[in-house]
Parts: C-alpha cells; sequence; structure tokens
C-alpha cells in the first residue's frame, strides 16, 4: 500500500485523533507528574532575576514582536538559561527535519514529517531520538493552523523513534501564553496556558527544569 504525506503544520488535533485513535484524556497522568515535579523545582536568584526580565520584556512587546522576535527575545533565552545541553548524552536542537511512518487505526501507513522549532532530543552534535517536541512561536494575534495538533503530530513521530515507553512531551506557545503537553501511548494531555507575561514565567521555567530532570533520569551518560 503506497504512504500518504502528512506535514506536521498541516495537522489538527481531531484529525490526528480520528486517525490514530488518540484521546485527550483530563486529567492525563503523565502530564500531571510533569507538573508536580515542576512545583517541586527551586530557582536560583540569577533564575528568578532573569525571569522577571523577560516577563518585563514580553510585557512591552507582546502586541508587536514577530515569530521570530518571539522566539529570540524571549523563548530562546528560557530555554537557554535551563540549558538543555548534556554532552553525549541530549541537546536542544532547532529546525532539524524529523519523520516516521505510523499506521492509521485502519492500518493504513501514512508518513508524519517536518521540523519542530525544537527539538529536545539523545544525541549531542546529532539529533537522534527526540523525547521532547516545541513548536509554533506565534504572534499575540492573527495565528492561524492548529498549534495543539503540530505539536501532537511531532510527538507521534518521536513516540515512533523511541525505543523506550515512556512519554513524549511537547509544548507550544501562543503570544505570551505557553501550552504543555505530554503523549502517552494513544492518551494525550494539555495544560492550561501559562501566561508569560504574569508571575506564571516562573512556573514555566520550572516546568523546563523539571523536564530536563525527567529526560536526565531516562538517558545514560555515554
Amino acid at each position: 500500500m503506497e504512504e500518504s504525506i502528512l506535514n506536521f503544520n498541516d495537522c489538527t488535533l481531531p484529525e490526528l485523533d480520528k486517525m490514530f485513535g488518540l484521546r485527550w484524556v483530563r486529567p492525563s497522568k503523565s502530564l500531571d507528574d510533569w507538573i508536580a515535579l515542576a512545583a517541586t523545582m527551586s530557582l536560583t536568584d540569577y533564575e528568578t532575576a532573569s525571569c522577571i526580565h523577560l516577563k518585563n520584556l514580553l510585557d512591552l512587546n507582546v502586541f508587536y514582536w514577530n515569530e521570530q522576535d518571539l522566539s529570540l527575545h524571549f523563548i530562546g533565552p528560557m530555554f537557554s538559561n535551563v540549558n538543555f545541553t548534556e554532552p553525549y548524552r541530549f541537546n536542544l536542537f532547532a529546525q532539524r527535519f524529523i519523520q516516521a511512518t505510523l499506521h492509521t487505526t485502519q492500518n493504513v501507513p501514512i508518513v508524519l514529517m517536518g521540523k519542530p522549532d525544537e527539538i529536545l532530543a539523545s544525541g549531542y552534535g546529532q539529533l537522534e531520538t527526540p523525547f521532547f517536541a516545541f513548536n509554533e512561536f506565534k504572534k499575540e494575534v492573527a495565528f492561524k493552523g492548529d498549534p495543539a495538533g503540530q505539536v501532537l503530530s511531532a510527538m507521534l513521530v518521536g513516540q515512533c523513534l523511541n525505543t523506550l515507553p515512556q512519554p513524549i512531551y511537547g509544548c507550544y506557545v501562543l503570544g505570551r501564553d505557553w501550552y504543555f503537553m505530554a503523549l502517552h501511548e494513544t492518551h494525550y494531555g494539555i495544560s492550561r496556558g501559562f501566561d508569560g507575561t504574569t508571575d506564571d514565567v516562573f512556573f514555566i521555567f520550572r516546568i523546563l527544569k523539571a523536564l530536563k530532570e525527567i529526560v536526565m533520569n531516562f538517558t545514560i551518560d555515554k
């Protein structure tokens, strides 16, 4: 049977649910465990000061920044301050192409492919196995598409490429709001929006720190 090709940018949640028998669940244990771990994370004085600075910068610019501005001046520094680089263990990669062939509930092969804005994956200089997909640096207004569906499609590829049964994590941003996702088997959860222009910024940073700890726990130091 000839494979169909579906790009991440064209994916929607309803379409993915129907094709692959997925279910949005509330509560989601994988997501709830991630958020609970985040609540235990502490911030250094430097991290706290950096979050305050970035929060104020976003508040001044959220209606005017385009996607590149948002990525460069707010999202990028948040990820950099967590430091997802663990040499020969895992790293954060930008705009790297990934793909996998999945089968629908009707056993029809479909190639999911695309370039998430960021991928946390095993490997150092070269991406190996994805654990986390971050996508869609959307403007506060006039965004298009289904960012949750786009991220979930990349998470499905990560799940397919993994040999271990751990959850796959994801996140997307709509202007000021961050939404976190977790996928385990055919169930996924989506968090509430965390507003980067409020004190939510500290918890966003804690969630990212918790993600690093989770990945540290199921990767091996090579």
